[in-house]
């Protein structure tokens, strides 16, 4: 059975190309016949094929000649957002970044310049694949977003890149997450705080907030601060009352005769009395 797909795709491919050659008055004969004899056109449709057939380390190398051999055409400006493209799809994203970019610097008023730079980020953003990564791709990742989100805000890559961000900005939280369970697993309670601290504070509208009140109510709980404890299951309550971090929140502090309320002059008070005014959320 495998036998048989493998030589379909070997015929639809030599379909493709007899085709893509009669239609180019017999200018596909030969693949070695040198590129500086074809027209841009010509081999602009050469990487199509590629890609048509599944080989866009090829197509990137067309796409590419058309770029070399015919620079600031129409040709070679449409071949280079497509080498980005291709290389995209071959998974190197240093060298889809670079077409990207250098499309953006020679052409940056250009019908492509918002897929483009939509590219550009996709090319940080598809690494971001893991919380143990290296969050410098995270944070490039959302600054390219932030570009396709504000210099073409009424393209479709604005909506896609809007959705990547909010996954991006909420993978950083994750990561700052991951190292403070870390350090509170190992009653590292001043690191763990500092981590959490930072969900609290700069990722406050991500999915793992909730989660970060009720670990800051465990380690200020471990090292004897009963004010910040009370104030972050205050918050718990005000914002997210019908989670399980509110109700676990709520056993610990009542199991110690504690309430939930803001206490005492502290940072987490601070937040408490802008969530009241509505200013945090």
């Amino acid at each position: 059975m495998t036998d048989h797909r493998a030589s379909a795709a070997r015929i639809v491919a030599m379909v493709l190309l007899a085709s893509l050659a009669a239609g180019c008055g017999g200018q596909f004969a030969s693949r070695n016949q040198p590129l500086e004899s074809l027209a841009a056109e010509d081999i602009y449709k050469r990487a199509e094929l590629e890609l048509e057939t599944d080989n866009p380390e090829d197509a990137a190398r067309y796409f590419a000649e058309v770029e070399r051999l015919y620079p600031y055409s129409e040709w070679g400006q449409r071949a280079l957002v497509m080498q980005a493209f291709a290389y995209h799809r071959d998974r190197d994203y240093e060298a889809a970044r670079g077409a990207a970019q250098r499309y953006l610097d020679l052409f940056p008023g250009g019908e492509d310049a918002a897929y483009a730079q939509y590219l550009l980020a996709l090319s940080y953003y598809d690494q971001v694949d893991d919380v143990g990564r290296d969050q410098g791709l995270t944070f490039q990742a959302l600054q390219a977003l932030r570009v396709v989100i504000e210099q073409y805000p009424d393209t479709e890559y604005a909506r896609s890149a809007v959705l990547k961000f909010e996954l991006a900005y909420d993978h950083l939280a994750g990561k700052e997450m991951e190292i403070g369970r870390y350090y509170l697993k190992r009653r590292h309670y001043a690191a763990a705080t500092n981590r959490f601290r930072i969900v609290v504070e700069d990722f406050q509208t991500t999915t793992h907030t909730p989660e970060a009140l009720l670990r800051l109510v465990e380690a200020y709980l471990s090292l004897g601060l009963v004010d910040e404890a009370r104030t972050a299951g205050a918050i718990l309550g005000y914002n997210y009352r019908g989670t399980e971090w509110y109700s676990d929140a709520y056993a610990l502090l009542t199991g110690r005769g504690l309430t939930l309320e803001p206490a005492g002059d502290n940072w987490l008070n601070t937040i408490y009395r802008q969530v009241v005014r509505g200013e945090w959320i």
